[in-house]
């Protein structure tokens, strides 16, 4: 009613005078106080105009175009940044209340409020030499996204779109070579989480199509490494990235009455064993045949139990009496093959 909207009114008159009066002296102790008071009455005038919806729109609007004329005319340092991350709260405020108003659902707005994120990463970019604002203002932009994210969280299609946008945003921030590490590696888990929640939203269950993705980006990484640094073994350079496709196609392939996976994972493996003897890395080697000795046994399991049901009960106990001889009458030859074949695998990376 009319009560609100003169409070509104006049709250957002004396932000416009404190922002004023803190850009006037900010050089004076006075300054920090006249701040402060404006985003307490800020905060106070957002909570009254929110009865009102008309009201909230115009509210939040003049708050974010206030604190943003206020932040290049403050004092450079703490206050700048203040009145910097105010103005992005309030125009975050804005998107989602003006989506609401239109409206649009949670899943739309989210999108709404990742776009005032990504202007707002683009601002602290622009910003980048002064940290004391860049840093807080990232911080922003990081609160608006995970909120985003958050509305969007309740349709997977539109999740997926959010993650995707979001991956890409932090694939941008990975240019500068400030944030080059962190922000790379945020924005490939980023997308991976958005190829496996699309995958999730057409209804795939095949564990190859979330797996797969994964192994595509981390075997890259590792050859990356390899070429920079020698010394580097191919444990910590492929052994993340095969064994992230390697494991889970197993276990789906224990439980598969088909064919056509554990052939394919056989073939794989066997592929990756002979790789891995020939270019003399161990991890490629012992995971590949690891996965294919267990294929195998896994394939071969159902008839050797019948070969082994249909023969005489004696049978079994004298083969394994026979192995437990020959074991022992070549145990120095046995124990000599074991030697050179730790040491030919100590000698791969």
């Amino acid at each position: 009613g009319l009560p609100y909207v003169v409070a509104v009114g006049v709250s957002l008159l004396l932000v416009l005078a404190l922002l004023a009066a803190a850009v006037v002296v900010r050089t004076h102790p006075a300054g920090p106080i006249a701040l402060g008071a404006a985003l307490a009455v800020a905060a106070g005038a957002t909570g009254l105009a929110l009865a009102e919806r008309a009201v909230t729109l115009v509210a939040l609007a003049v708050l974010a175009a206030a604190f943003a004329l206020a932040a290049p005319l403050g004092t450079p340092g703490p206050r700048r940044a203040v009145t910097a991350c105010a103005s992005a709260l309030a125009a975050a405020g804005l998107a989602v209340a003006a989506s609401a108003a239109l409206g649009a659902e949670a899943h739309q707005a989210a999108f709404a409020l990742l776009g005032v994120g990504f202007l707002t990463l683009g601002a602290a970019a622009a910003l980048r030499r002064d940290a004391v604002v860049a840093v807080p203002l990232e911080a922003t932009a990081v609160a608006a996204g995970v909120g985003g994210l958050a509305l969007a969280g309740g349709r997977p299609a539109a999740f997926s779109l959010a993650l995707a946008l979001c991956g890409v945003a932090a694939a941008a921030v990975a240019l500068r070579a400030d944030r080059r590490p962190w922000a790379g590696y945020v924005s490939g888990a980023l997308l991976l989480c958005a190829t496996w929640t699309r995958l999730y939203a057409s209804e795939i269950t095949t564990p190859e199509a979330y797996t797969l993705p994964v192994s595509a980006l981390l075997l890259p990484v590792g050859l990356l490494r390899r070429r920079r640094d020698d010394g580097v073994s191919s444990w910590a350079a492929y052994g993340p990235g095969l064994a992230a496709s390697l494991l889970p196609s197993l276990v789906a392939a224990w439980g598969d009455p088909d064919w056509p996976r554990p052939l394919l994972l056989g073939t794989v493996s066997l592929g990756l064993t002979l790789a891995g003897a020939r270019l003399r890395m161990l991890a490629p080697l012992l995971l590949g045949g690891a996965v294919l000795g267990l294929v195998g046994v896994h394939e071969l399991a159902p008839y050797l139990a019948q070969v082994v049901g249909a023969l005489p009960r004696w049978v079994a106990p004298a083969l394994a009496g026979a192995l437990l001889l020959v074991v022992g009458a070549t145990y120095e030859q046995r124990l000599r093959d074991a030697r050179r074949l730790r040491t030919a695998l100590s000698r791969m990376r």
